[in-house]
C-alpha cells in the first residue's frame, strides 16, 4: 500500500473526520465535485477523506458552518483532454485502421494497390525460361506447321519482307476441351525464343468499370516494350463474346468496353513491330465477328480430337518414364479410345499407373490400361453391387444380344470384350473396337449400329418374352441416331433429301438446344420426323429379333458362358457363333444386310 504524500496528509475515515469537526479541530476543508475532501487541522496537519454518497450531506455542511470551518470548493481534474478525445474517437479510429489494413492487404494481393488494379495480370515468360518444345506435342502436324510459321516470322522477319509477305497479326486456335491448345501455346513460347505474355480472358473482367480496358492497354504496352513478342490469351471467349443482344441495354457494358479496347489495340499496333496475338477457345460461335475478321485474327487453326495415329503418339509421350509390360501396344489402346482428347489419354495412362500400384507392382500392363479405360468410360467397378441370380442371368442375356448382333452385322465394329460386372450406372458392357478411324458413315453402317443398339432388348424379348428397364440407355441412343438419320442426313424416303442440321458445332462437343427451342420446319414435318424415327428403331428391333431367333442356340450358349466367366473376349463370341453354326457354312442371316425400307 502506497503511503500518503506529505502534501496530501494522512487519510481519515469519514467518522474520524466528523469527530474532529465536532471537536473543533478542523480549520479548512476543500470539497471537490466528486466528494473528495482535503483539509488542514488547527494544529497545521493535513488530511484527506471522502464523503459517502449514500449519506445526507446537509448536516455536514451545517456542522462545518457552526464550527467556523473555512469551506472551499474545487473542480476535480478528470485526466488529460487528449485522453478524453481518444476515448470519444476510439471507435472511429478502429474503423479507419481496419480500412487501412484491408487496403494494404489488397495491395499485396493485387501487386501495387489501387494503381495496380488496371494493370494486366499477365505472366511474362522470357526466352530462356520455357522448356516445352514442338516435339513434346505429339501429332497435330498441320497445326504445328501453322504455328511454326509464326515462330519463324518472329525469328527472321526479313525473309518475309524480301518476298513482300506480311506476318499474321493474330492466330486463334479452336478445338474441343483437352485437345492441347494451351500446350501448343507453351510450345510456341519455347520455340520462339522471344518474350511470351500469357493471360486468361477472365483476367480482364473486373467489378470496376473501365478496369478491363485499362488492363488490355497495359498488356499491349508491355508487349511493345519487349517486341518482338507473343501475347497468348487463353479462353478468349470470356472477354470476346458478341456485343449487344436482347439481354443488354446500351453499350456501356464492362465486357463490351474491354472488347472494344482489344479490337482497337489489335488494329493499332504496327505490323512491323513484331507482336503476334495467339488465342484459344472452345466456343468460337460466341465470339464477336469483328474479332475474327482478317487484320485481327488472320488465321483460324482448328485443333480437332486426335485420330488413331495421333492418339498412339500421344499415349507414347505420356508413357515416357513409366515401366511398361511387353504386352502394352499403344496402337491397340488407340483403337480402343476413339473420341478421346489428349487430356483424356493422359488421364488414361495415369489411371493405369494407379491400377498397377494398387495391385502391388510398378509395371503397367495391358490389363491395367483396359481397366483404366473401363473406369473412364463406365465408372468405378462396383464390386459390392451384387446382382440377384435372375438379374445376373438377365444381364448376361442382354449383353449376349449386343455381342451377337455386332458379330452378325456386316458393317458393325468387331467385339473386343463383353462383361456383366457392374461399373458405375451400367450393369454390363459390350465393347467394340473399330478396325479403322471413320470419318464418313454410310447408311448400312448406321443401320447396323441401330441393330446392335437394339440387340440387348431383342435378346430379352426372345428369351424372356418381355423387355426390361436395362435397355433404357440403348433406346435413348438409338432414338437419337435415328432422329439424326431422318432430320440431318436425309436417309428417310418419307422426308426425302432434306437436312435440318442443328447449329451446334458437333466436333466441339455437346449438342445445342436451339433445335428444341426453335425449329426451321413445321409441325407437320416434325410429325414425319417422329414417325420415321420410330420406324427406323422398330425395324432395327425386328431385325435383331429375327437374327437372334435364328441363332437362339448361340445366344443361350453365350449367355451361359458369360454368366460363368463374367468377362469374355470378342474371339470367344466368334467361337461360340462358329460352333453353333456348324461346319457347313455361314448362316444367310449372318451377312447382316440391312432390310430394305418400305
Amino acid at each position: 500500500m502506497r503511503a500518503p504524500s506529505p502534501q496530501q496528509g494522512r487519510s481519515l475515515s469519514y467518522s474520524d473526520f466528523v469527530g474532529k469537526v465536532n471537536g473543533g479541530q478542523v480549520k479548512t476543508v476543500d470539497i471537490s465535485d466528486k466528494g473528495a475532501i482535503k483539509g488542514s487541522l488547527k494544529d497545521g496537519k493535513k488530511f484527506t477523506t471522502r464523503i459517502p454518497t449514500a449519506l445526507d450531506n446537509s448536516r455536514l455542511e451545517q456542522q462545518l458552518q457552526s464550527e467556523k470551518v473555512e469551506i472551499t470548493a474545487s473542480q476535480s481534474r478528470g485526466g488529460s483532454p487528449w485522453g478524453t478525445l481518444l476515448v470519444l474517437f476510439l471507435p472511429l479510429l478502429f474503423i479507419v485502421a481496419l480500412f487501412v489494413w484491408s487496403g494494404r492487404r489488397a495491395a499485396r494481393t493485387l501487386g501495387g494497390g489501387l494503381s495496380a488494379i488496371g494493370r494486366a495480370r499477365a505472366k511474362i515468360i522470357e526466352a530462356e525460361r520455357p522448356t516445352t518444345r514442338f516435339e513434346d506435342v505429339a501429332g497435330y502436324e498441320g497445326v504445328k506447321q501453322e504455328i511454326s510459321e509464326i515462330v519463324d516470322f518472329l525469328r527472321s522477319p526479313e525473309r518475309y519482307a524480301l518476298a513482300g509477305a506480311k506476318g499474321p497479326r493474330g492466330v486463334i486456335m479452336v478445338g474441343p476441351p483437352g485437345t492441347g491448345k494451351t500446350l501448343i501455346a507453351r510450345a510456341v513460347a519455347g520455340e520462339a525464343e522471344v518474350p511470351f505474355l500469357s493471360v486468361t480472358g477472365s483476367a480482364f473482367v473486373e467489378m470496376f468499370v473501365g478496369v478491363g480496358a485499362s488492363r488490355v492497354r497495359d498488356l499491349f504496352a508491355e508487349a511493345r516494350k519487349r517486341a518482338p513478342s507473343i501475347i497468348f490469351v487463353d479462353e478468349i471467349d470470356a472477354v470476346g463474346s458478341r456485343r449487344g443482344g436482347a439481354s443488354r441495354v446500351g453499350g456501356n457494358d464492362e465486357r463490351e468496353q474491354t472488347l472494344n479496347q482489344l479490337l482497337a489495340e489489335m488494329d493499332g499496333f504496327d505490323q512491323a513491330s513484331g507482336i503476334v496475338v495467339l488465342a484459344a477457345t472452345n466456343r468460337p460461335e460466341t465470339l464477336d465477328p469483328a474479332l475474327l475478321r482478317p487484320g485481327r485474327f488472320d488465321r483460324h487453326v482448328t485443333v480437332p480430337l486426335p485420330n488413331q495415329a495421333e492418339r498412339a503418339a500421344i499415349l507414347a509421350v505420356h508413357g515416357r518414364g513409366k515401366t511398361l509390360a511387353p504386352d502394352v501396344d499403344w496402337d491397340t489402346v488407340a483403337r480402343a479410345t476413339p473420341g478421346f482428347s489428349g487430356a483424356d489419354l493422359a488421364n488414361l495412362v495415369n489411371e493405369a499407373a494407379i491400377n498397377a500400384v494398387r495391385a502391388g507392382g510398378v509395371v503397367i500392363d495391358a490389363q491395367d490400361l483396359g481397366d483404366a479405360r473401363d473406369r473412364l468410360l463406365l465408372g468405378r467397378r462396383e464390386s459390392t453391387n451384387a446382382l440377384l441370380p435372375e438379374e445376373r442371368h438377365a444381364v448376361a442375356v442382354h449383353e449376349s444380344g449386343h455381342a451377337l448382333m455386332a458379330a452378325l452385322c456386316e458393317y458393325a465394329d468387331p467385339v473386343a470384350k463383353v462383361t456383366i460386372l457392374p461399373s458405375g450406372p451400367a450393369l454390363g458392357a459390350t465393347e467394340q473396337l473399330p478396325e479403322a478411324e471413320r470419318h464418313l458413315y454410310s447408311e448400312s453402317y448406321l443401320t447396323d449400329l441401330l441393330t446392335v443398339r437394339l440387340g440387348g432388348r431383342a435378346a430379352e424379348l426372345v428369351v424372356f418374352g418381355e423387355g426390361s428397364t436395362g435397355a433404357a440407355d440403348d433406346l435413348a441412343g438409338a432414338t437419337q441416331i435415328a432422329a439424326r438419320m431422318v432430320r440431318e442426313f436425309g436417309l428417310s424416303p418419307a422426308l426425302g433429301p432434306i437436312g435440318y442440321g442443328s447449329g451446334a458445332p458437333h466436333h466441339l462437343g455437346g449438342e445445342s438446344t436451339e433445335d428444341t427451342l426453335w425449329r426451321p420446319y413445321s409441325e407437320q414435318t416434325q410429325r414425319i420426323v417422329d414417325e420415321e424415327t420410330a420406324r427406323l428403331v422398330r425395324q432395327a428391333e425386328e431385325r435383331a429379333v429375327d437374327l437372334l431367333r435364328d441363332h437362339r442356340a448361340a445366344l443361350d450358349a453365350l449367355a451361359d458362358l458369360l454368366t460363368a466367366r463374367e468377362t469374355i473376349d470378342g474371339s470367344v463370341v466368334l467361337d461360340v457363333l462358329r460352333q453353333q453354326q456348324g461346319p457347313e457354312g455361314h448362316h444367310p442371316a449372318a451377312t447382316g444386310k440391312p432390310t430394305p425400307s418400305p
